[in-house]
């Protein structure tokens, strides 16, 4: 994905069109958030398979394997698709994973409430549509419709009385400390400590859930957050690598390029030109 931030809206065509297509399990770069008015879906996340028919809202996080199949609802079908790059909403996107762990993929309630995410859809679209989109608005728009998505989650589960609530309270601990802490030099020993645990058993657990180690998530948290700065700061880069832990800029610009491909520098030219329209 080349973008920061882009949405469409799947209609019965298109959908009948992509189920043509053979898919398989795959992994993406980006998050990728799906809010559904008509239709239905068939998801494999973490290689389970949920089954859902709108109103529904789906989350796949970055590098979470899945498979996503479409189906028509009598006959019809039409789904926001939006998809976005971590540093997009940096300060926020741990807390999506941590509420979307659990459950991925949820139906909802029709009826006014559901409605309003639907008209938030359009008016990020409608934003998008603007020859220069202003992208701290839709990242407004995008937080609004994350909160009132968390909102609907909540009147559902408090009506699901007979559905046990399952919590991974280690992995929301986890990353409640992580949030405290990614900015200081530690390592996965200093977290299992606090979790009162082994590093492995820690490991194991982030595995099953994020399909990524402690040492990955530490590092995609400093990188989401270097990232952030860069887009929108003018720190320079070796202040950021220090603010986050790299006492090193060589050290930091070498493990920046790995994980993304650019330096940091180059990074921060390719956001300012995505910004700016320019590229």
């Amino acid at each position: 994905m080349d973008s920061l931030f882009s949405i469409w809206k799947v209609d019965r065509d298109e959908a009948l069109r992509i189920a043509e297509s053979t898919y398989i399990v795959h992994v993406h770069d980006f998050e990728e958030l799906i809010v559904g008015v008509k239709g239905g879906i068939e998801h494999t996340i973490n290689c389970e398979l949920t089954l859902a028919e709108a109103p529904l809202v789906a989350f796949v996080a970055k590098g979470q394997p899945h498979k996503l199949t479409l189906k028509l609802v009598n006959d019809e079908f039409d789904m926001w698709v939006i998809r976005f790059k971590s540093e997009f909403i940096a300060d926020t996107i741990f807390q999506h994973y941590q509420s979307f762990m659990q459950r991925p993929n949820i139906a909802l309630e029709s009826g006014t409430c559901f409605n309003r995410l639907g008209l938030l859809c359009s008016l990020i679209d409608a934003e998008m549509k603007n020859t220069a989109p202003d992208l701290s608005v839709v990242r407004h728009l995008l937080s609004a419709l994350f909160l009132m998505i968390e909102a609907e989650k909540q009147r559902v589960t408090d009506k699901e009385q007979d559905e046990p609530k399952i919590q991974n309270e280690t992995f929301t601990a986890f990353l409640r400390i992580l949030e405290d802490n990614f900015r200081r030099p530690l390592n996965v020993d200093f977290y299992a400590e606090k979790l009162f645990m082994s590093a492995r058993n820690l490991n194991l657990i982030c595995h099953r859930i994020m399909n990524r180690s402690v040492s990955e998530l530490i590092e995609t948290r400093k990188l989401t957050e270097a990232k952030k700065l860069l887009a929108h700061t003018n720190k320079s880069v070796a202040e950021i690598g220090f603010e986050l832990g790299y006492n090193d800029k060589s050290y930091f610009t070498r493990v920046f390029r790995t994980k993304t491909g650019k330096t940091p520098s180059e990074f921060r030219e390719e956001v300012a030109a995505l910004l700016t329209g320019t590229s």
